[in-house]
């Protein structure tokens, strides 16, 4: 029997999202002027009012309230009818040293025995149902509000857009797993009050979203598969509160790590449940999640399973994980079973923390680029960057992004499994 899947985004205007890139904005200010920083920065926003909690090592000043402000600014808060403005808002800082309990697990005379950061499990996840290997839902529902982003940005439709919105894909399977229907499709987008009557608002933007948005959201997609999954029965939900005008941290209180299935896999596979933002990759919540997702995408890449979960997990200051896990979900193609194939992992991929610093490049500032829009299935490219301080001289830095998402390892397991 065919069954139905569901995935929700958020944009970068959601409070939680908010939140996140001011923690991942600060994260990348300390990793730009001392690459050794060791970070752990929460935010939270409300109406007129960020807080920035957390423990930090650094040999870096950073100017937190100034990263926070221009980090909101971007984003779009710039109107004092949002009750949540970049120039405006207060900013108070309660971030102090990291525990000395913690960096004595974490440093070692050898860098490369630097225990994990915290215990826990980190998962990686895989499917070949799209060009990224991400599950097809959640990488609908983040196209639906990049695009989105991009109409509020352009200004020139939609123009009543405000930064808060959310989407939602329900997709149907068929008894073999694979997509046959998009069921439904959720949009919430804050807007203005802009016409008297508010059913004869909805109309408009129900009206906008249709056709407008979703046609932007299909001409970006180049599978013929993919757009066959839209039809005539594909419900769709436009603001069904009514009216969406109070919003972002004013509507709701934001938190930094509350958005961690829309930075992952959307519900598919599995979470270990530690938040990635603001945190420097010594802290495996972050870089070992970063790694199982490359082994995972990589292995499915190179045709071993259609679908893998991978875990790892730590003991915090303790280089080596405790243990690493394999599920394909039956769907694998090589004759070695989920174990063994998890102890290759473990006896040819180092997975010590230090170890997969290096490897995906992690200790630059990468991070303000991923507190949006998922951190998997994301395209690795090489930026620059470019940081001020009034503490020290700018600095322009080239860096690597995503590198967890690149197929560099699909050649050596195709060869390990004869494929």
């Amino acid at each position: 029997m065919s069954y139905l899947f569901t995935s929700e985004s958020v944009s970068e205007g959601h409070p939680d999202k908010v939140a996140d890139q001011i923690s991942d904005a600060i994260l990348d200010e300390l990793l730009a002027f001392d690459p050794n920083s060791k970070v752990a920065c929460e935010t939270l926003v409300t109406t007129g009012q960020v807080v920035l909690a957390g423990e930090v090592k650094s040999k870096a000043y950073v100017d937190m309230q100034e990263t926070a402000r221009r980090t909101i600014e971007r984003i779009g808060y710039t109107k004092g009818e949002y009750m949540f403005e970049g120039n405006s808002c207060g900013v108070f800082s309660a971030i102090h040293e990291q525990s000395p309990d913690i960096t004595r697990g974490v440093e070692r005379k050898d860098p490369m025995d630097q225990g994990a950061g915290d215990q826990g499990m980190m998962f990686g996840y895989a499917t070949n149902e799209t060009e990224n290997y991400m599950p097809l839902p959640l990488d609908l529902a983040h196209s639906i509000l990049r695009e989105l982003a991009a109409i509020r940005r352009e200004g020139r439709e939609m123009t009543y857009l405000r930064p808060d919105s959310k989407s939602q894909v329900t997709i149907e399977y068929s008894d073999e797993g694979q997509p046959v229907h998009i069921d439904t499709i959720v949009v919430s987008t804050q807007h203005d009050e802009f016409l008297p009557d508010d059913e004869e608002m909805l109309r408009r933007i129900r009206h906008d979203v249709e056709n407008i948005l979703i046609p932007r959201v299909k001409a970006g997609i180049h599978r013929p598969e993919v757009l066959a999954l839209f039809d005539e029965n594909t419900h769709y939900f436009v603001n069904p509160t009514g009216k969406f005008v109070i919003g972002g941290p004013h509507g709701d209180t934001g938190l930094t790590g509350r958005k961690i299935i829309v930075d992952s896999y959307g519900g598919r596979g599995a979470h270990g449940g530690g938040a990635f933002s603001g945190k420097d990759p010594s802290k495996v919540d972050r870089s070992a999640a970063y790694a199982a997702r490359h082994i995972a995408k990589n292995m499915v890449a190179a045709g071993v399973a259609d679908e893998m979960l991978v875990q790892i997990s730590y003991a915090i200051g303790v280089a080596k994980p405790v243990n690493i896990y394999v599920n394909t979900y039956g769907r694998s193609r090589v004759a070695q079973s989920d174990g063994q194939i998890a102890q290759w992992i473990g006896e040819n991929i180092d997975l010590r923390p230090k170890a997969i610093e290096e490897r995906l490049k992690l200790r630059l500032p990468i991070y303000s680029e991923t507190a949006t829009y998922g951190h998997m299935g994301r395209t690795p490219q090489v930026v620059t960057k470019h940081f001020e301080s009034r503490y020290a001289a700018p600095r322009d830095i080239t860096v690597e992004l995503f590198t967890w998402e690149k197929l560099d390892l699909v050649g050596r397991i195709r060869q390990a499994f004869g494929l």
